[in-house]
């Protein structure tokens, strides 16, 4: 990460951007004067495609080209002090235009509404949600050095863009590094007598920084997603899954540390946050749990750690185990002081005895059971409340969950022509007869929801709008 070091002090006015402090023209300046207008350019194409990652690239290149423009005029020696106010309004003045050229946002309207700083300010706040899937697909090493060779400017920035929106959710120090080396491995190789050879080396010398990109956004898109509390229960649950003989004392606590990484690292701006904290949490989760399972022992038994971390991320689901069944806990407990530790202790018992169950659907049990806490707890008879709860839990959730549990366990485990085939078959069971229109539709809303969201890497916001 060491040639990214350059750009690094750009990182905080980044930072600023997204706080909504962007217009302050000493700050920006100051900025642009250290890295010189190429690094400046470079990371405001990282930045600005992060935040709309799903803007097109023109777009992108537009907002870049005025960005990089108005610093460059407004931060010349003897330029008029209120050339960057100026131009930041005139700026903000666009993107309210009918016309407007950059990136479109839902909530342009709201903060076009307004006038002066409060404009800019709830411009700059905006921020697109990130993709579902990471779309950058890594060409042929043929096919970058053509590119490369043919346009070597236009081929960058179209990296940049497509690798920044691609990994939005990842800290940008990450994505810095990971942008920087990779550049530097095409523009090295492309030259080379040996260019098969320089790949080679080049891209093993990158593998840790990959991975850690890959991590590292799926790590923040969770964190983002669902805040440190059901992010920290998320984890919980995903490693109840794989190892379901560990306790819930042995695995809150690493569940809580994983979301603690994410706490502290996901926005920060230090060069190796991300990075340090991981590794740290790796090998605590290898200490822990090595000894316990052989998969997480053959996990953890390489000196690479971030290779060790990506393992256990992408470790399935452990076969169903005979557990007894888990005491609910009482309304009482449920009540108490520590009644949402209950409620995911609960959680926990179930996600254990459904190692199938998708991160969705335990991310929806954990909103429901905060929402009827909040319910219950507040009411006038909250044992009246829990107990009619009660009943409608064991009527219709318990055969939902083992439905969905069923659902994933087969898609893990079968072709996917075959397990399209036998749930043809179940959904064709209810009804002696049933309308071809309707059992297509839900065969292939079944379908996609399994392929989509019964991997350990689903993307949580599409997964949650599908359950």
């Amino acid at each position: 990460m060491r040639a990214a070091l350059a750009l690094l002090p750009l990182l905080a006015a980044a930072q600023a951007l997204h706080r909504g402090k962007a217009y302050v023209r000493e700050k920006v300046c100051h900025e642009y004067k250290i890295l010189g207008k190429e690094n400046f350019r470079t990371l405001t194409i990282i930045s600005t495609s992060q935040k709309y990652s799903n803007g097109t690239f023109q777009e992108i290149g537009h907002l870049v080209r005025e960005i990089v423009s108005l610093a460059e005029t407004c931060c010349a020696d003897g330029a008029d002090p209120s050339c960057y106010d100026a131009g930041s309004t005139a700026l903000s003045e666009k993107s309210c235009g009918p016309d407007s050229p950059f990136p479109a946002h839902p909530g342009a309207a709201q903060c076009c509404g307004q006038q002066g700083l409060e404009r800019k300010l709830c411009l700059a706040a905006l921020r697109h949600p990130p993709q579902p899937l990471p779309r950058f697909l890594q060409p042929s090493d043929s096919e970058l050095c053509h590119a490369f060779r043919l346009e070597p400017r236009e081929f960058a920035d179209r990296f940049l863009y497509e690798y920044a929106s691609s990994y939005s959710q990842a800290p940008l120090p990450v994505l810095l590094a990971s942008t920087t080396t990779f550049l530097s491995m095409v523009s090295t190789c492309c030259i080379s007598s040996a260019p098969t050879a320089c790949f080679l080396k080049e891209k093993l010398e990158r593998r840790t920084l990959s991975l850690l990109t890959l991590t590292s956004n799926r790590i923040c898109s969770r964190f983002s997603a669902y805040g440190k509390d059901k992010a920290s229960f998320s984890t919980l649950a995903s490693l109840a899954q794989k190892i379901p003989t560990a306790s819930f004392e042995e695995l809150l606590p690493l569940a809580e540390d994983a979301a603690e990484v994410a706490s502290q690292c996901c926005d920060s701006m230090a060069e190796d946050c991300m990075q340090k904290k991981l590794l740290e949490h790796t090998a605590r989760v290898c200490s822990a749990l090595s000894a316990q399972d052989e998969r997480f022992a053959a996990c953890c038994k390489g000196k690479n750690l971030m290779e060790n971390h990506f393992c256990i991320l992408a470790m399935p689901p452990a076969p169903a185990t005979r557990l007894p069944e888990p005491p609910e806990p009482t309304n009482k407990e449920l009540c108490a002081k520590e009644g949402a530790l209950h409620a995911t202790r609960f959680l926990f018992e179930l996600a254990r005895r459904h190692p199938n169950l998708p991160e969705a659907v335990l991310a929806k049990l954990y909103d429901a059971s905060r929402k009827l806490r909040g319910e219950c707890c507040s009411s006038k008879d909250p044992s009246a409340c829990w107990d009619s709860k009660r009943q409608r839990i064991a009527s219709e959730l318990f055969p939902f969950l083992a439905k969905a549990n069923q659902l994933c366990g087969q898609y893990h485990k079968l072709p996917f022509l075959e397990f399209k085939k036998r749930l043809r078959d179940s959904l064709a069971q209810p009804e002696p007869e049933p309308t071809p229109a309707p059992l297509e539709q839900l065969l292939e809303q079944r379908a996609s929801f399994a392929a989509s969201c019964c991997l350990p890497d689903a993307p949580p916001l599409l997964c949650a709008s599908k359950v």
